[in-house]
């Protein structure tokens, strides 16, 4: 279908919706026509007559069964409709902010917040309806790389169901037909995104549940325990709670591992690793050979040869040290570091 005759569909869905009152109320139809005028430059003169028959707004959306103005969008292919930038507040000023808030059909909300300036949020606005409303966020979202959390509050609007719509694409994505998945939305279809933009927001953001919440002071508290340890998520978008940074410590002693200690002896020559294995009086116990490094300190590991993890942990670091040399032809010389509390490795 070429691009004339679906623009040719949006007009008569506009035409049709601006028959009845509500719609020339309606914030949904005000954001279909202000999209539909970026692409014909209100040259067209049935688009001007629509133009001229809507009233000032009186409502973002009324979750009618059908929105006219919701298909009228879901006509357009993304090269003839790009979605429009989206009315949402950025924030900025220095700080790290992992935070963005969708208050879906609440746009008094979004004033507040934004208003208010909550050091760790990055974004806040609506989010009316589940097809042109949801690309827009998901856009807004995959281009700030810092951002870890979505929070979905405000009111749900009936029919369009945008708040559920955030959530069902989060947790089961979209169909061969952008279609979300598990949404109770009218026509949540997301025409203007790739699947890779869908799947980049998926793992992105871990959508945060504070739909029907219109407590501002309650959103900035949720807001700021949200940012504590953000640095320290692993940034898939699917972990359920956020874990404390751990920083890392040289220990302060090793246990000796009572089964022994290892030698480990690359060869170029033969393009092998042969490890022989003692006992502390020097017995020679075991003697394994190997071509990698993972196959030698598996079969050590399977074989019971180690009793002490950082003693398994050394091994494996000493082993691919090992691999490289064979690899890259130069001389290995094995740690000696923990000769001594390891049980003295030679």
């Amino acid at each position: 279908m070429s691009g004339e005759n679906n623009i040719e569909k949006s007009l008569l869905e506009i035409e049709k919706g601006l028959r009845l009152e509500k719609c020339k109320k309606c914030g949904c139809m005000k954001d279909a026509i202000d999209c539909l005028g970026q692409i014909l430059q209100v040259s067209n003169e049935r688009f001007r007559q629509g133009r001229e028959k809507m009233k000032p707004i009186e409502y973002t959306c009324l979750g009618c069964n059908y929105c006219f103005a919701a298909a009228a969008m879901n006509f357009l292919p993304e090269a003839f409709c790009p979605p429009a930038a989206g009315e949402y507040h950025v924030l900025g000023g220095g700080v790290s902010r992992p935070v963005a808030v969708s208050t879906l059909a609440s746009v008094g909300l979004a004033e507040t917040l934004a208003d208010a300036k909550p050091e760790c949020l990055c974004l806040v606005g609506k989010t009316e309806t589940e097809n042109i409303g949801v690309e827009k966020l998901v856009k807004n979202t995959i281009t700030k790389p810092d951002l870890r959390f979505l929070m979905v509050a405000g009111r749900d609007p009936d029919g369009h169901q945008s708040g559920k719509t955030l959530m069902a694409l989060s947790k089961d994505g979209v169909d061969k037909d952008m279609k979300v998945i598990g949404s109770p939305g009218r026509r949540p279809i997301l025409k203007n995104l790739a699947p890779s933009e869908v799947d980049a927001f998926r793992k992105q953001v871990r959508i945060v549940d504070m739909i029907g919440c219109e407590d501002p002071e309650a959103i900035m508290k949720k807001i700021k325990e949200l940012a504590i340890n953000t640095s320290a998520t692993c940034g898939c978008g699917h972990c359920s709670e956020t874990v404390p940074a751990i920083e890392a410590r040289r220990p302060e002693k090793h246990k000796m591992d009572k089964k022994g200690y290892f030698v480990i002896i690359p060869s170029r020559d033969k393009n092998a690793i042969t490890v022989e294995h003692f006992a502390y009086d020097n017995k020679l116990l075991h003697v394994i050979r190997g071509r990698d490094a993972r196959s030698i300190y598996s079969t050590i590991i399977k074989r019971g040869f180690v009793s002490e993890l950082d003693h398994a942990a050394y091994l494996g670091s000493e082993l691919a040290k090992a691999e490289i040399s064979v690899e890259h032809e130069f001389k290995y010389t094995q740690d000696k570091a923990l000769e001594g509390r390891m049980g003295n490795e030679k």
